[in-house]
């Protein structure tokens, strides 16, 4: 079933519409010719068939990690080599190869589950498939006591030249970043192959040696048409934690790193309940069982689509306030005692401080919108919210975060894409 949307119309009234040509062609023209040139060169060394080699959090990043990656061909003997950082081989774990095709596009997937990691030791691992074998990455284990983490808002482009340079920048100046985060709409057309390899492409040294933390935006239900349809590009590609869903696997999920608990929810109900009704529904039962559970110091949401609903500048009908995400989700943070809530979607930074049954109050979640990371902007869009406390420069360009903390203290900032700080925020216990 489709279900049409207004996309194009909205982009236009918010100045934003970003046609995916032209230029963008010509970036996906000249990044494809790349890597197709440095795979027949990898071939005539022997090395492995892989593209996109990427970590993926595991639930518990203390003993267990993910790895996929993407190959022409099927690997009857793909697997992955774990050793201790120079050492020799410790243990081989075999790849399941699975067929993938999306867009008129057919590879394989390998996925790998690494299990029995020693908390905080270094290891490096390579891909194999037979005699053909990969170059050692790394990984590290979460030492269960500390955290470091990237975040980068909406990362959809028409031209993901910029994505990557704000992508590997902010690696470069934190080579001791843990995992990254991405806040969903990761590409703009979530059934464009071209996309999907322009964004792989461009955190290829971050996924290769951390691990990415997605959160599915409502770009990735969109086909080439426009149209919602499952997002089928985005569940294959990333094999999160596994929440014992029937109906929704991989749309949701948890995991820990350090002393904090992050819970990923999906905003995405509007777009799937066509295919799927009860995405909410589940979720929120989900949701209580697994806070409760948590042992962690902290307990952080991501969640795509914004709590918090702005009023434009330049057209009335939407006043500020609440957005219907935010009424469903907020009254259940308060319950459980969520600490940071971290959220995306407009396309703005914005830190909103602690508010508590809908108002401001010290003693609820601190409630930040991540802002933008791609090349799809809204200049002057938004009228600010009476609950902001720091708004990004205006007009906005690209911004990552960082999010750091231990059992007594997070430190959350937001930069600019040369590294000069937009805001600070600080939590403790």
């Amino acid at each position: 079933m489709e279900k049409k949307i207004s996309r194009r119309t909205f982009l236009k009234v918010a100045g934003g519409a970003l046609l995916l040509a032209g230029a963008g062609g010509a970036w996906y023209e000249q990044r494809t010719l790349g890597r197709l040139a440095n795979r027949v060169a990898g071939d005539v060394t022997g090395a492995i068939d892989a593209s996109f080699v990427r970590q993926v959090v595991a639930a518990d990043n203390q003993t267990a990690r993910t790895i996929m990656w993407q190959s022409a061909a099927e690997q009857k003997e793909a697997a992955v080599e774990l050793r201790a950082e120079g050492g020799d081989v410790l243990k081989t774990f075999a790849a399941e190869s699975t067929p993938y095709s999306d867009d008129g596009v057919s590879s394989y997937l390998q996925t790998a589950r690494l299990d029995g990691l020693a908390a905080g030791k270094s290891y490096e691992y390579r891909l194999r498939d037979g005699k053909r074998a990969g170059e050692w990455q790394k990984l590290r284990a979460d030492d269960g006591k500390s955290f470091s983490a990237l975040v980068f808002p909406d990362s959809q482009s028409n031209d993901y030249s910029g994505w990557q340079e704000i992508a590997r920048s902010a690696y470069e100046r934190n080579p001791d970043a843990d995992f990254f985060i991405n806040m969903g709409d990761l590409v703009d057309n979530g059934e464009d192959h071209r996309q999907w390899e322009a964004w792989f492409d461009a955190v290829a040294p971050l996924s290769a040696n951390i691990p990415v933390a997605p959160i599915m935006g409502n770009h990735e239900t969109y086909d080439q048409n426009w149209k919602v349809r499952l997002p089928k590009a985005y569940l294959a590609q990333f094999a999160v934690p596994e929440v014992g869903s029937e109906s929704f696997r991989r749309y949701y999920y948890s995991f820990d790193y350090g002393q904090a608990h992050f819970i990923v929810l999906n905003t995405q109900q509007d777009e799937t309940n066509d295919f799927h009704a009860g995405l909410l529904d589940e979720q929120q039962a989900w949701f209580q069982k697994d806070i409760a559970a948590s042992k962690a110091a902290w307990n952080i949401v991501l969640m795509h689509k914004d709590p918090i609903q702005y009023s434009f500048q330049s057209r009335p009908g939407r006043e500020e306030g609440f957005s219907d995400d935010g009424r469903m989700w907020m009254p259940l943070f308060d319950a459980h005692g969520v600490d940071l809530v971290l959220s995306a979607h407009l396309h703005t930074y914005r830190n909103r401080g602690h508010i508590k049954g809908f108002q401001r109050d010290a003693s609820g979640p601190l409630y930040i919108i991540t802002g933008v990371a791609g090349n799809v902007r809204y200049p002057n869009l938004w009228k600010d919210h009476h609950l902001d406390e720091v708004v990004a420069p205006q007009p906005e360009v690209d911004n990552y975060m960082t999010v750091k903390g231990d059992a007594k203290h997070i430190e959350i900032q937001s930069f600019q894409p040369d590294g000069s700080v937009i805001d600070t925020a600080k939590l403790e216990k």
